[in-house]
Protein backbone atom coordinates (compact mmCIF):
# COMPACT_ATOMS: atom_id res chain seq x y z
CA UNK A 1 0.00 0.00 0.00
CA UNK A 2 2.74 2.35 0.71
CA UNK A 3 4.49 1.40 -2.72
CA UNK A 4 1.35 2.67 -4.49
CA UNK A 5 0.92 5.82 -2.25
CA UNK A 6 4.63 6.36 -3.44
CA UNK A 7 4.14 6.28 -6.82
CA UNK A 8 1.07 7.96 -6.88
CA UNK A 9 2.53 10.94 -5.03
CA UNK A 10 5.52 10.73 -7.90
CA UNK A 11 3.28 10.73 -10.31
CA UNK A 12 1.28 13.92 -9.36
CA UNK A 13 4.65 15.85 -8.76
CA UNK A 14 5.70 15.13 -12.29
CA UNK A 15 1.69 16.05 -13.60
CA UNK A 16 2.88 19.45 -11.43
CA UNK A 17 5.32 20.02 -12.96
CA UNK A 18 4.49 19.81 -16.77
CA UNK A 19 1.42 21.92 -15.49
CA UNK A 20 3.49 24.82 -14.41
CA UNK A 21 5.17 24.57 -17.82
CA UNK A 22 8.53 23.94 -16.15
CA UNK A 23 10.85 22.21 -17.99
CA UNK A 24 11.97 19.24 -15.63
CA UNK A 25 14.94 18.22 -15.27
CA UNK A 26 16.72 15.08 -16.47
CA UNK A 27 16.90 12.49 -13.27
CA UNK A 28 20.76 12.21 -13.50
CA UNK A 29 21.46 15.86 -14.81
CA UNK A 30 20.47 18.92 -15.77
CA UNK A 31 18.65 20.61 -18.52
CA UNK A 32 20.95 22.45 -20.67
CA UNK A 33 19.62 26.05 -21.49
CA UNK A 34 18.39 26.37 -24.83
CA UNK A 35 17.78 22.99 -25.37
CA UNK A 36 14.37 21.04 -24.26
CA UNK A 37 14.85 18.87 -21.51
CA UNK A 38 12.77 15.44 -22.28
CA UNK A 39 11.70 16.31 -26.00
CA UNK A 40 8.73 14.27 -27.24
CA UNK A 41 10.13 13.83 -30.69
CA UNK A 42 13.95 12.53 -29.78
CA UNK A 43 16.35 13.53 -32.58
CA UNK A 44 19.78 13.33 -33.50
CA UNK A 45 21.03 17.05 -34.95
CA UNK A 46 24.39 15.96 -35.50
CA UNK A 47 23.85 14.27 -38.58
CA UNK A 48 22.12 14.15 -42.19
CA UNK A 49 18.59 13.36 -43.03
CA UNK A 50 17.77 11.06 -45.74
CA UNK A 51 14.25 11.77 -47.21
CA UNK A 52 12.39 8.62 -45.02
CA UNK A 53 13.82 10.07 -42.26
CA UNK A 54 12.52 13.64 -42.60
CA UNK A 55 9.32 12.05 -43.72
CA UNK A 56 9.04 10.59 -40.33
CA UNK A 57 9.95 13.25 -38.23
CA UNK A 58 6.98 15.17 -39.93
CA UNK A 59 5.05 12.57 -38.67
CA UNK A 60 6.50 12.17 -35.35
CA UNK A 61 6.08 15.91 -34.95
CA UNK A 62 2.40 16.31 -35.49
CA UNK A 63 1.69 13.83 -33.93
CA UNK A 64 3.48 14.66 -30.62
CA UNK A 65 2.17 18.33 -31.25
CA UNK A 66 -1.33 18.06 -32.97
CA UNK A 67 -2.83 21.64 -31.69
CA UNK A 68 0.93 23.27 -33.06
CA UNK A 69 2.01 21.14 -36.52
CA UNK A 70 -0.21 20.27 -39.37
CA UNK A 71 1.50 18.13 -42.16
CA UNK A 72 0.50 18.56 -45.91
CA UNK A 73 1.99 17.71 -49.16
CA UNK A 74 1.78 20.59 -51.75
CA UNK A 75 2.73 18.53 -54.73
CA UNK A 76 5.21 16.06 -56.28
CA UNK A 77 8.90 16.13 -57.32
CA UNK A 78 9.82 14.89 -60.81
CA UNK A 79 10.23 11.57 -59.42
CA UNK A 80 7.27 11.31 -57.78
CA UNK A 81 8.24 12.78 -53.67
CA UNK A 82 5.86 14.77 -51.95
CA UNK A 83 7.05 17.81 -51.03
CA UNK A 84 6.21 18.52 -47.58
CA UNK A 85 5.22 21.35 -45.44
CA UNK A 86 4.69 21.85 -42.00
CA UNK A 87 2.64 24.56 -40.77
CA UNK A 88 3.47 25.45 -37.25
CA UNK A 89 1.30 27.41 -35.26
CA UNK A 90 -0.84 27.57 -31.72
CA UNK A 91 -4.22 26.91 -33.82
CA UNK A 92 -6.21 28.03 -30.58
CA UNK A 93 -5.10 31.72 -30.55
CA UNK A 94 -7.01 31.90 -34.30
CA UNK A 95 -6.91 30.93 -37.64
CA UNK A 96 -3.61 30.64 -39.39
CA UNK A 97 -5.15 32.95 -42.31
CA UNK A 98 -5.48 35.34 -39.78
CA UNK A 99 -1.98 35.53 -38.76
CA UNK A 100 1.41 37.23 -40.55
CA UNK A 101 3.21 34.14 -42.21
CA UNK A 102 6.62 33.36 -42.50
CA UNK A 103 7.75 31.09 -44.93
CA UNK A 104 11.25 29.11 -44.64
CA UNK A 105 12.82 26.27 -46.87
CA UNK A 106 15.76 24.07 -47.58
CA UNK A 107 17.73 22.51 -49.65
CA UNK A 108 17.10 24.18 -53.42
CA UNK A 109 20.28 22.71 -54.05
CA UNK A 110 19.99 19.37 -52.91
CA UNK A 111 24.19 18.78 -52.14
CA UNK A 112 23.40 21.92 -50.00
CA UNK A 113 22.22 19.43 -47.21
CA UNK A 114 22.36 21.42 -43.88
CA UNK A 115 19.60 23.74 -45.17
CA UNK A 116 17.11 20.84 -44.99
CA UNK A 117 18.42 20.43 -41.33
CA UNK A 118 17.94 23.76 -40.16
CA UNK A 119 14.17 23.61 -41.68
CA UNK A 120 13.79 20.18 -39.47
CA UNK A 121 16.10 21.87 -36.37
CA UNK A 122 13.53 25.06 -36.43
CA UNK A 123 10.41 23.00 -36.51
CA UNK A 124 11.10 20.75 -33.89
CA UNK A 125 12.70 23.39 -31.53
CA UNK A 126 9.36 25.35 -31.98
CA UNK A 127 7.47 23.15 -31.29
CA UNK A 128 9.37 21.34 -28.61
CA UNK A 129 9.62 24.43 -26.79
CA UNK A 130 5.91 25.76 -26.96
CA UNK A 131 5.41 25.23 -23.31
CA UNK A 132 8.38 25.91 -21.52
CA UNK A 133 9.78 29.20 -23.72
CA UNK A 134 7.64 32.26 -23.67
CA UNK A 135 8.91 34.00 -26.70
CA UNK A 136 8.43 30.74 -28.38
CA UNK A 137 4.64 30.68 -27.05
CA UNK A 138 4.11 34.56 -27.68
CA UNK A 139 5.52 33.66 -31.58
CA UNK A 140 3.53 31.20 -32.37
CA UNK A 141 0.43 32.99 -30.69
CA UNK A 142 1.09 35.74 -33.24
CA UNK A 143 2.26 33.62 -36.27
CA UNK A 144 2.14 31.28 -38.30
CA UNK A 145 5.06 29.10 -39.82
CA UNK A 146 5.11 27.45 -43.04
CA UNK A 147 8.15 24.76 -43.45
CA UNK A 148 9.23 23.44 -46.83
CA UNK A 149 11.73 20.84 -45.15
CA UNK A 150 13.33 20.38 -48.64
CA UNK A 151 12.26 21.05 -52.27
CA UNK A 152 14.32 19.15 -53.91
CA UNK A 153 13.78 15.56 -52.48
CA UNK A 154 14.55 13.94 -55.89
CA UNK A 155 18.36 15.33 -55.50
CA UNK A 156 18.93 14.80 -52.19
CA UNK A 157 18.67 11.06 -52.27
CA UNK A 158 20.88 10.92 -54.86
CA UNK A 159 23.40 12.99 -53.27
CA UNK A 160 23.39 10.96 -50.33
CA UNK A 161 23.04 7.17 -51.58
CA UNK A 162 24.92 7.70 -55.27
CA UNK A 163 28.19 8.53 -55.97
CA UNK A 164 28.81 12.37 -56.06
CA UNK A 165 31.11 15.34 -55.27
CA UNK A 166 30.77 18.03 -52.98
CA UNK A 167 29.24 20.14 -55.78
CA UNK A 168 26.79 17.11 -56.98
CA UNK A 169 24.10 16.97 -57.47
CA UNK A 170 23.17 20.40 -57.47
CA UNK A 171 20.04 20.61 -59.65
CA UNK A 172 17.03 17.98 -59.28
CA UNK A 173 17.17 14.78 -61.53
CA UNK A 174 15.11 15.52 -64.88
CA UNK A 175 17.56 14.14 -67.96
CA UNK A 176 19.17 16.16 -70.77
CA UNK A 177 21.56 15.39 -73.49
CA UNK A 178 24.25 17.73 -71.60
CA UNK A 179 26.45 17.40 -74.60
CA UNK A 180 24.20 17.35 -77.40
CA UNK A 181 25.05 13.47 -78.94
CA UNK A 182 21.50 12.26 -79.03
CA UNK A 183 21.94 10.22 -75.34
CA UNK A 184 20.87 11.23 -72.24
CA UNK A 185 22.97 10.66 -68.76
CA UNK A 186 26.08 8.52 -70.77
CA UNK A 187 28.33 9.50 -68.83
CA UNK A 188 27.92 10.43 -65.78
CA UNK A 189 30.30 10.21 -62.26
CA UNK A 190 32.41 7.16 -62.16
CA UNK A 191 33.26 5.72 -59.09
CA UNK A 192 36.50 4.23 -59.64
CA UNK A 193 36.82 2.96 -56.18
CA UNK A 194 33.44 2.27 -55.54
CA UNK A 195 33.38 4.21 -51.79
CA UNK A 196 30.16 6.47 -52.48
CA UNK A 197 32.83 9.71 -52.59
CA UNK A 198 33.88 11.42 -56.34
CA UNK A 199 37.18 12.43 -55.35
CA UNK A 200 39.95 13.97 -57.84
CA UNK A 201 42.44 11.96 -60.18
CA UNK A 202 45.90 12.90 -60.04
CA UNK A 203 48.99 11.60 -62.50
CA UNK A 204 52.60 12.21 -62.41
CA UNK A 205 53.63 13.77 -65.25
CA UNK A 206 57.10 15.75 -65.21
CA UNK A 207 55.27 18.90 -66.72
CA UNK A 208 52.61 18.99 -63.77
CA UNK A 209 52.31 21.62 -62.01
CA UNK A 210 50.72 20.83 -58.44
CA UNK A 211 52.91 18.75 -55.74
CA UNK A 212 52.01 16.97 -52.15
CA UNK A 213 51.42 19.13 -49.23
CA UNK A 214 54.24 17.70 -46.87
CA UNK A 215 52.01 18.96 -43.73
CA UNK A 216 49.05 17.67 -45.59
CA UNK A 217 49.28 14.58 -47.25
CA UNK A 218 45.45 14.37 -48.77
CA UNK A 219 46.46 17.78 -49.84
CA UNK A 220 47.44 19.19 -53.60
CA UNK A 221 48.91 22.77 -54.26
CA UNK A 222 49.91 24.25 -57.20
CA UNK A 223 53.47 25.44 -57.39
CA UNK A 224 54.65 29.41 -58.42
CA UNK A 225 56.88 30.89 -60.45
CA UNK A 226 59.94 28.53 -61.50
CA UNK A 227 59.01 25.93 -59.12
CA UNK A 228 58.84 22.48 -60.76
CA UNK A 229 55.66 20.36 -59.86
CA UNK A 230 55.48 17.00 -59.82
CA UNK A 231 51.59 15.26 -60.74
CA UNK A 232 48.66 16.91 -63.30
CA UNK A 233 44.99 17.03 -61.74
CA UNK A 234 42.74 15.55 -64.22
CA UNK A 235 39.84 16.43 -62.47
CA UNK A 236 37.25 14.27 -60.68
CA UNK A 237 36.96 10.46 -60.78
CA UNK A 238 35.43 9.45 -64.18
CA UNK A 239 35.73 7.58 -67.46
CA UNK A 240 34.82 8.71 -71.12
CA UNK A 241 31.88 6.59 -70.96
CA UNK A 242 30.62 6.99 -74.33
CA UNK A 243 34.10 7.48 -76.42
CA UNK A 244 33.93 11.38 -77.41
CA UNK A 245 36.90 12.27 -75.29
CA UNK A 246 35.19 13.92 -72.71
CA UNK A 247 34.62 12.53 -69.20
CA UNK A 248 31.50 13.28 -66.87
CA UNK A 249 30.06 15.49 -69.49
CA UNK A 250 26.49 14.21 -69.54
CA UNK A 251 25.45 13.81 -65.93
CA UNK A 252 22.00 13.52 -64.17
CA UNK A 253 20.29 16.95 -64.25
CA UNK A 254 22.79 20.14 -64.78
CA UNK A 255 20.31 22.56 -64.01
CA UNK A 256 19.78 25.27 -61.26
CA UNK A 257 16.50 24.88 -59.57
CA UNK A 258 16.98 28.46 -58.36
CA UNK A 259 17.19 29.80 -61.86
CA UNK A 260 13.68 29.30 -62.25
CA UNK A 261 11.17 31.34 -60.30
CA UNK A 262 9.65 34.08 -62.23
CA UNK A 263 11.11 37.55 -61.80
CA UNK A 264 13.63 38.87 -64.08
CA UNK A 265 14.09 35.07 -65.54
CA UNK A 266 16.78 34.91 -68.43
CA UNK A 267 17.34 32.28 -70.64
CA UNK A 268 19.97 29.43 -70.23
CA UNK A 269 22.78 31.52 -72.65
CA UNK A 270 22.43 34.71 -70.20
CA UNK A 271 21.69 32.92 -67.25
CA UNK A 272 23.60 29.49 -66.96
CA UNK A 273 21.36 26.43 -65.37
CA UNK A 274 17.50 28.26 -66.48
CA UNK A 275 15.61 26.04 -68.82
CA UNK A 276 13.14 26.37 -71.11
CA UNK A 277 10.98 29.36 -69.26
CA UNK A 278 10.34 30.19 -65.29
CA UNK A 279 8.73 27.39 -64.15
CA UNK A 280 9.59 24.31 -65.76
CA UNK A 281 9.90 22.15 -63.10
CA UNK A 282 7.38 20.48 -60.90
CA UNK A 283 9.27 21.46 -57.62
CA UNK A 284 9.30 25.23 -58.35
CA UNK A 285 5.97 25.00 -59.74
CA UNK A 286 4.68 23.56 -55.98
CA UNK A 287 6.40 26.46 -53.80
CA UNK A 288 5.22 28.63 -55.97
CA UNK A 289 1.53 27.71 -55.92
CA UNK A 290 1.29 27.49 -51.80
CA UNK A 291 3.02 30.82 -51.39
CA UNK A 292 0.20 32.37 -53.92
CA UNK A 293 -2.45 30.76 -51.92
CA UNK A 294 -1.22 32.48 -48.70
CA UNK A 295 -0.89 36.09 -49.07
CA UNK A 296 -0.70 36.38 -45.23
CA UNK A 297 3.45 35.34 -45.76
CA UNK A 298 5.02 38.53 -44.97
CA UNK A 299 8.82 37.62 -44.23
CA UNK A 300 11.00 34.65 -45.67
CA UNK A 301 13.88 32.54 -44.94
CA UNK A 302 15.51 30.32 -47.62
CA UNK A 303 18.79 28.01 -46.40
CA UNK A 304 21.96 27.61 -48.86
CA UNK A 305 25.49 26.62 -48.69
CA UNK A 306 28.34 28.22 -48.54
CA UNK A 307 30.34 31.27 -47.50
CA UNK A 308 28.58 32.75 -44.07
CA UNK A 309 26.28 34.98 -45.39
CA UNK A 310 22.59 36.71 -44.85
CA UNK A 311 21.88 37.79 -48.53
CA UNK A 312 19.34 40.20 -49.69
CA UNK A 313 17.77 40.95 -52.78
CA UNK A 314 17.76 42.06 -55.59
CA UNK A 315 20.25 39.82 -57.86
CA UNK A 316 20.70 41.92 -60.24
CA UNK A 317 21.60 45.41 -59.82
CA UNK A 318 19.01 46.39 -62.38
CA UNK A 319 16.81 45.99 -59.48
CA UNK A 320 18.34 47.97 -57.47
CA UNK A 321 15.82 50.81 -57.85
CA UNK A 322 12.79 48.64 -56.55
CA UNK A 323 14.42 48.75 -53.03
CA UNK A 324 13.47 51.67 -51.24
CA UNK A 325 15.37 53.71 -48.25
CA UNK A 326 12.68 52.58 -46.46
CA UNK A 327 12.50 48.73 -46.81
CA UNK A 328 16.59 48.67 -46.84
CA UNK A 329 16.56 49.97 -43.30
CA UNK A 330 14.25 47.28 -42.56
CA UNK A 331 17.03 44.36 -44.24
CA UNK A 332 19.78 46.55 -42.26
CA UNK A 333 18.07 45.77 -39.04
CA UNK A 334 17.67 42.39 -39.54
CA UNK A 335 20.72 41.65 -41.43
CA UNK A 336 23.11 43.24 -39.42
CA UNK A 337 21.87 41.97 -36.42
CA UNK A 338 22.71 38.77 -37.76
CA UNK A 339 25.78 39.16 -37.73
CA UNK A 340 26.46 39.58 -34.59
CA UNK A 341 24.31 36.40 -33.76
CA UNK A 342 26.33 34.27 -35.82
CA UNK A 343 30.24 35.02 -35.70
CA UNK A 344 32.19 34.49 -38.81
CA UNK A 345 28.23 35.72 -41.17
CA UNK A 346 28.22 38.14 -43.30
CA UNK A 347 25.15 40.71 -44.33
CA UNK A 348 25.50 40.93 -48.19
CA UNK A 349 23.51 42.11 -51.12
CA UNK A 350 23.54 38.79 -53.67
CA UNK A 351 24.18 40.73 -56.44
CA UNK A 352 26.74 43.14 -55.06
CA UNK A 353 28.57 41.04 -52.56
CA UNK A 354 28.27 37.81 -54.41
CA UNK A 355 27.30 37.48 -58.25
CA UNK A 356 24.26 38.05 -60.29
CA UNK A 357 21.50 35.65 -60.47
CA UNK A 358 18.47 36.11 -62.49
CA UNK A 359 15.34 34.35 -62.03
CA UNK A 360 16.23 33.45 -58.70
CA UNK A 361 13.61 32.11 -55.57
CA UNK A 362 14.79 35.27 -53.36
CA UNK A 363 13.70 37.71 -55.90
CA UNK A 364 10.38 36.19 -56.42
CA UNK A 365 9.82 36.10 -53.13
CA UNK A 366 10.65 39.97 -52.89
CA UNK A 367 9.55 41.55 -55.83
CA UNK A 368 6.20 39.57 -57.23
CA UNK A 369 5.05 38.80 -53.44
CA UNK A 370 6.32 41.68 -51.62
CA UNK A 371 8.02 39.48 -49.26
CA UNK A 372 11.18 40.18 -47.27
CA UNK A 373 13.44 37.70 -47.71
CA UNK A 374 16.90 36.40 -46.63
CA UNK A 375 18.79 33.89 -48.36
CA UNK A 376 21.94 32.32 -45.73
CA UNK A 377 24.87 31.01 -47.26
CA UNK A 378 25.35 28.15 -44.04
CA UNK A 379 29.04 27.34 -43.05
CA UNK A 380 32.18 28.97 -43.24
CA UNK A 381 35.73 28.56 -42.96
CA UNK A 382 35.68 31.19 -40.13
CA UNK A 383 33.70 28.59 -38.11
CA UNK A 384 36.61 26.25 -38.16
CA UNK A 385 38.78 28.28 -35.76
CA UNK A 386 36.80 31.28 -35.15
CA UNK A 387 38.97 33.28 -36.75
CA UNK A 388 39.32 34.95 -39.95
CA UNK A 389 41.59 32.81 -42.46
CA UNK A 390 45.01 34.88 -42.59
CA UNK A 391 46.13 32.86 -45.44
CA UNK A 392 46.17 33.83 -48.98
CA UNK A 393 44.59 31.85 -51.69
CA UNK A 394 47.18 29.76 -52.85
CA UNK A 395 48.24 28.68 -49.17
CA UNK A 396 44.73 28.46 -47.78
CA UNK A 397 45.13 25.11 -46.18
CA UNK A 398 42.39 25.31 -43.08
CA UNK A 399 40.32 22.38 -43.90
CA UNK A 400 43.22 19.93 -43.83
CA UNK A 401 44.29 21.66 -40.71
CA UNK A 402 41.27 21.62 -38.99
CA UNK A 403 40.67 17.74 -40.68
CA UNK A 404 44.04 16.62 -39.25
CA UNK A 405 43.75 18.22 -35.75
CA UNK A 406 39.70 18.06 -35.05
CA UNK A 407 38.42 15.11 -37.31
CA UNK A 408 41.73 13.00 -37.60
CA UNK A 409 41.34 12.08 -40.91
CA UNK A 410 37.61 11.51 -41.33
CA UNK A 411 37.07 14.54 -43.64
CA UNK A 412 39.26 13.36 -46.64
CA UNK A 413 40.10 10.25 -49.17
CA UNK A 414 43.32 8.76 -48.69
CA UNK A 415 45.54 8.59 -52.32
CA UNK A 416 45.50 5.58 -53.53
CA UNK A 417 46.50 4.22 -56.94
CA UNK A 418 44.20 3.20 -59.56
CA UNK A 419 44.82 1.57 -63.46
CA UNK A 420 42.33 3.78 -65.54
CA UNK A 421 41.37 2.95 -68.91
CA UNK A 422 41.86 5.95 -70.90
CA UNK A 423 44.31 7.71 -68.12
CA UNK A 424 46.48 4.24 -66.85
CA UNK A 425 48.50 4.34 -63.19
CA UNK A 426 46.90 7.40 -61.83
CA UNK A 427 46.10 7.91 -58.10
CA UNK A 428 42.60 9.21 -56.78
CA UNK A 429 41.64 10.81 -53.37
CA UNK A 430 40.64 13.72 -51.46
CA UNK A 431 37.76 15.59 -49.90
CA UNK A 432 34.95 13.02 -49.55
CA UNK A 433 31.48 14.23 -50.83
CA UNK A 434 30.34 15.95 -47.59
CA UNK A 435 33.28 17.65 -46.39
CA UNK A 436 33.91 21.51 -47.05
CA UNK A 437 30.45 22.74 -48.14
CA UNK A 438 28.56 20.67 -45.00
CA UNK A 439 29.09 21.11 -41.62
CA UNK A 440 30.99 18.38 -39.43
CA UNK A 441 28.41 16.65 -37.35
CA UNK A 442 29.56 18.40 -33.90
CA UNK A 443 28.96 21.66 -35.50
CA UNK A 444 26.00 20.79 -36.89
CA UNK A 445 23.37 21.69 -33.88
CA UNK A 446 25.28 25.26 -33.16
CA UNK A 447 24.73 26.63 -36.80
CA UNK A 448 21.45 25.59 -37.00
CA UNK A 449 20.06 26.89 -33.97
CA UNK A 450 22.27 30.32 -34.43
CA UNK A 451 20.92 30.65 -37.53
CA UNK A 452 16.97 29.53 -36.30
CA UNK A 453 17.57 32.38 -33.77
CA UNK A 454 18.30 34.82 -36.87
CA UNK A 455 15.22 33.81 -38.56
CA UNK A 456 12.69 33.60 -35.53
CA UNK A 457 14.01 37.11 -35.20
CA UNK A 458 13.08 38.20 -38.73
CA UNK A 459 9.54 36.41 -38.01
CA UNK A 460 8.37 38.51 -34.70
CA UNK A 461 9.44 41.50 -36.60
CA UNK A 462 6.71 40.67 -39.43
CA UNK A 463 3.94 43.11 -38.96
CA UNK A 464 1.96 43.12 -35.69
CA UNK A 465 -0.85 45.56 -35.43
CA UNK A 466 -2.47 46.99 -32.24
CA UNK A 467 -6.12 49.08 -32.25
CA UNK A 468 -4.09 51.68 -29.28
CA UNK A 469 -7.18 54.25 -29.30
CA UNK A 470 -10.56 54.32 -30.28
CA UNK A 471 -12.12 58.05 -28.64
CA UNK A 472 -15.64 59.38 -29.94
CA UNK A 473 -17.25 62.81 -30.15
CA UNK A 474 -20.42 63.91 -30.28
CA UNK A 475 -21.37 66.70 -33.19
CA UNK A 476 -24.52 68.56 -33.67
CA UNK A 477 -27.53 66.58 -35.10
CA UNK A 478 -27.29 63.31 -33.31
CA UNK A 479 -24.00 62.57 -34.64
CA UNK A 480 -20.60 60.96 -33.59
CA UNK A 481 -17.13 60.80 -34.97
CA UNK A 482 -15.21 57.81 -33.83
CA UNK A 483 -11.72 58.01 -34.34
CA UNK A 484 -9.47 54.73 -34.32
CA UNK A 485 -5.80 55.07 -33.84
CA UNK A 486 -3.87 51.72 -35.50
CA UNK A 487 -0.34 51.35 -34.90
CA UNK A 488 2.07 48.45 -36.22
CA UNK A 489 4.71 48.01 -33.59
CA UNK A 490 7.49 45.67 -35.58
CA UNK A 491 10.03 47.17 -37.85
CA UNK A 492 8.48 45.22 -41.05
CA UNK A 493 5.42 47.16 -42.80
CA UNK A 494 2.26 45.30 -44.28
CA UNK A 495 3.05 46.47 -47.36
CA UNK A 496 6.69 46.21 -48.95
CA UNK A 497 7.51 50.00 -51.27
CA UNK A 498 7.58 47.93 -54.39
CA UNK A 499 3.88 46.04 -53.08
CA UNK A 500 2.24 49.59 -52.75
CA UNK A 501 3.62 50.33 -56.34
CA UNK A 502 2.96 47.68 -58.04
CA UNK A 503 -0.43 47.03 -55.93
CA UNK A 504 0.92 43.57 -55.48
CA UNK A 505 -1.57 42.37 -52.45
CA UNK A 506 -4.51 44.39 -51.39
CA UNK A 507 -4.73 47.03 -48.70
CA UNK A 508 -5.35 47.07 -45.13
CA UNK A 509 -9.05 47.54 -44.25
CA UNK A 510 -9.92 48.93 -41.12
CA UNK A 511 -14.39 48.75 -40.78
CA UNK A 512 -16.96 50.54 -38.06
CA UNK A 513 -19.50 47.46 -37.82
CA UNK A 514 -22.56 47.43 -35.96
CA UNK A 515 -22.77 51.54 -36.28
CA UNK A 516 -25.06 53.28 -38.87
CA UNK A 517 -22.11 54.57 -40.55
CA UNK A 518 -22.86 58.19 -42.57
CA UNK A 519 -18.92 59.04 -43.73
CA UNK A 520 -15.53 57.43 -43.65
CA UNK A 521 -11.92 59.15 -43.87
CA UNK A 522 -8.26 59.11 -43.18
CA UNK A 523 -6.47 61.21 -40.71
CA UNK A 524 -4.08 63.32 -42.02
CA UNK A 525 -3.15 65.63 -39.69
CA UNK A 526 -5.55 65.40 -36.63
CA UNK A 527 -4.04 68.98 -35.25
CA UNK A 528 -4.72 70.78 -38.12
CA UNK A 529 -8.07 69.10 -39.15
CA UNK A 530 -6.87 67.40 -42.42
CA UNK A 531 -8.66 64.53 -43.37
CA UNK A 532 -8.90 61.80 -47.01
CA UNK A 533 -12.88 61.67 -46.92
CA UNK A 534 -13.45 57.55 -49.32
CA UNK A 535 -16.72 58.43 -50.37
CA UNK A 536 -17.36 54.74 -51.72
CA UNK A 537 -18.16 51.96 -48.96
CA UNK A 538 -17.14 54.69 -46.19
CA UNK A 539 -17.66 51.34 -43.49
CA UNK A 540 -14.56 49.91 -44.60
CA UNK A 541 -11.58 52.40 -44.91
CA UNK A 542 -8.68 51.51 -47.49
CA UNK A 543 -5.28 51.99 -45.94
CA UNK A 544 -2.47 51.48 -48.61
CA UNK A 545 -0.37 50.21 -45.87
CA UNK A 546 0.97 50.89 -41.71
CA UNK A 547 4.45 51.50 -41.96
CA UNK A 548 6.85 49.28 -39.22
CA UNK A 549 6.61 51.52 -35.46
CA UNK A 550 4.19 53.78 -37.42
CA UNK A 551 0.17 54.03 -37.00
CA UNK A 552 -2.59 55.21 -38.87
CA UNK A 553 -5.89 57.06 -37.76
CA UNK A 554 -9.07 56.90 -39.82
CA UNK A 555 -12.60 58.60 -38.72
CA UNK A 556 -16.05 57.57 -38.92
CA UNK A 557 -19.05 60.12 -38.78
CA UNK A 558 -21.87 57.74 -37.65
CA UNK A 559 -25.88 58.52 -36.99
CA UNK A 560 -26.59 57.60 -33.45
CA UNK A 561 -24.66 55.97 -30.25
CA UNK A 562 -21.85 53.95 -31.15
CA UNK A 563 -21.13 52.82 -27.95
CA UNK A 564 -20.43 48.57 -28.36
CA UNK A 565 -20.26 49.12 -32.54
CA UNK A 566 -16.53 47.14 -33.32
CA UNK A 567 -13.52 48.03 -35.27
CA UNK A 568 -12.04 45.74 -36.69
CA UNK A 569 -8.13 45.55 -38.62
CA UNK A 570 -7.91 43.34 -41.29
CA UNK A 571 -4.12 43.26 -43.29
CA UNK A 572 -2.78 40.33 -45.97
CA UNK A 573 0.42 40.30 -44.12
CA UNK A 574 -0.37 42.10 -40.58
CA UNK A 575 -3.70 39.69 -39.62
CA UNK A 576 -6.83 40.34 -37.69
CA UNK A 577 -7.53 42.39 -34.94
CA UNK A 578 -10.80 43.72 -33.18
CA UNK A 579 -12.29 46.11 -30.27
CA UNK A 580 -15.07 47.27 -29.39
CA UNK A 581 -16.06 51.24 -29.26
CA UNK A 582 -16.66 52.91 -25.39
CA UNK A 583 -15.83 49.19 -24.05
Amino acid sequence: MKKIIYIALISLFSTAIYAQNIAPQDLNGMRAIGSPANPKVRMSWDRYHDYAQITQFAKDIVKAYPNLVKMESIGKSFEGRDIWVLTITDFKTGEEKNKPGFYIDGGIHANELQGVEVSMYTAWYLAENFNSVKFISTLLKEKVFYIALTISPDSRENFIYKENNSNTSRSGMRSFDNDGDGLVNEDKLDDLDGDGNIVMMRRKSKTGRFKIDPKYPTRMYQVRGDEKGEYEMLGYEGMDNDGDGLVNEDQIGTYDPNRDWGWNWQPNYVQNGALFYPGTLPETRAVKDFITKHPNIAGAQSYHNYGGMFLRGPGAAEDDPLYSRQDIEVYDNIGKLGEKMIPGYNYFILHKDLYTVYGGEIDYLSLTRGIFTFSNELMTSYKLFNQKSSWSRWDNDEFNEFDKYLLFGDGYVEWKPFNHPQFGEIEIGGAKKNYIRNHPGFMLQEDAHRNMAFTLYHAYQTPKLEIVDIKTEQLKGGLTAVTATVMNTRIIPTHSTHDIKNKIERPDYISLKGAKVISGMTVENEDLNLFTEQKNSPQTIKVANISGMGNVKVRWIVSGNPNGATVEVSSAKGGFVSDKVGK
